[in-house]
């Protein structure tokens, strides 16, 4: 029987290469695999239905969920997860030390609806009790003036959340001290140069470690989506799936904890291995649904409390 033809696209990562480069087959798939950066693979997924396997927002894909004619089905593969603890650039002019301190402030975001402001904005509220009611909101692009709010969204009554002068990016207004900081995946530009710049946690490593010692949360960003017509035709196609991307974590982990000789461009791998190993756990970065549960229920629930979603989805009708 002759193999199914895939186009699959995803992100350029670790865990992603090996059925890139053919180190892992997906059974009865014959994958042209491509690589995107977010932002490209998001649009052309979103807008235009390109692929037939893609990585997937999550927060995108929460909004479209809610339509019954949303083309895609998620499985249980997070290719994208982070703490966002350190996504909290401030002005060290703006006397912000502590998460209390945000209330009254103005912040820049690039999107309302983007994954890591979903979880930060969640997180402040449920973790750290600074609705995101108290914090007055600028939206626009961080380096392109032009970047616009990719999907309408409603916004909860009393969020003050204005859009950017026009012509202005964020990295602008955070620059000439407009807003007291911003929020997001990337920094402002000239972050680790610039005196006046900081992060709400400076030790990123303790805040993160206190808030999953008490929550037992590592927030997902990312999901891969299957094109329903693919499913409905081919029952068997999301278990192969499922079964490549995890061989292929497999492959990714056993390579960073090889440490004879570094397999990323950076110092300190091993210092960073021992702490997640002590303060988060072995298996961190899992997929699969059950054990994760916890981890999309509470997505789900600030996604809906946020507006973003029409209705509480339930995690079980998503995968």
């Amino acid at each position: 029987m002759s193999k199914l033809n895939l186009t699959i696209a995803t992100g350029n990562y670790d865990r992603t290469r090996p059925i890139s480069d053919g180190r892992v087959n997906i059974e009865g798939v014959d994958p042209n695999h491509l690589f995107f950066s977010p932002e490209e693979m998001f649009y052309r997924a979103f807008r235009f239905k390109s692929f037939d396997v893609c990585e997937l927002s999550f927060s995108s894909y929460c909004v479209g969920a809610c339509d019954p004619d949303f083309p895609y089905i998620a499985i249980p593969v997070f290719l994208s997860r982070s703490f966002r603890h350190a996504a909290i650039f401030t002005r060290n002019d703006a006397d912000i030390v502590r998460p209390s301190d945000l209330k009254g402030k103005t912040f820049g975001v690039t999107e309302y609806q983007l994954t890591a402001n979903v979880w930060v904005r969640g997180i402040l509220e449920d973790y750290y009790n600074v609705p995101q009611t108290d914090i007055h909101w600028i939206r626009g692009g961080l380096f392109d003036p032009k970047r616009p709010e990719k999907i309408k969204v409603k916004l909860p009554d009393g969020l003050d959340y204005r859009e950017a002068p026009e012509g202005c990016t964020l990295n602008d207004l955070m620059e000439a001290g407009q807003i007291d900081g911003l929020i997001g995946p990337r920094p402002p530009k000239n972050f680790y140069q610039n005196p006046n710049y900081g992060r709400l946690f400076p030790d990123t490593f303790g805040a993160v470690a206190g808030y999953y010692r008490d929550t037992q949360i590592f927030p997902i960003m990312h999901v891969l989506g299957i094109k329903k017509e693919l499913v409905n035709q081919y029952p068997w196609l999301p278990a192969s799936l499922y079964k490549a991307f995890e061989e292929a974590r497999k492959i990714a982990l056993d390579a960073i904890l090889d440490t004879s000789a570094s397999k990323m461009t950076i110092p300190l791998i091993d210092e960073q291995i021992d702490f997640i190993h002590k303060e988060l756990g072995p298996e961190l970065w899992t997929y699969g649904f059950h054990n994760n549960c916890h981890v999309i229920d509470k997505f789900l629930e600030y996604h809906h409390t946020q507006c973003l979603s029409s209705r509480l989805l339930d995690a079980g009708e998503l995968f």
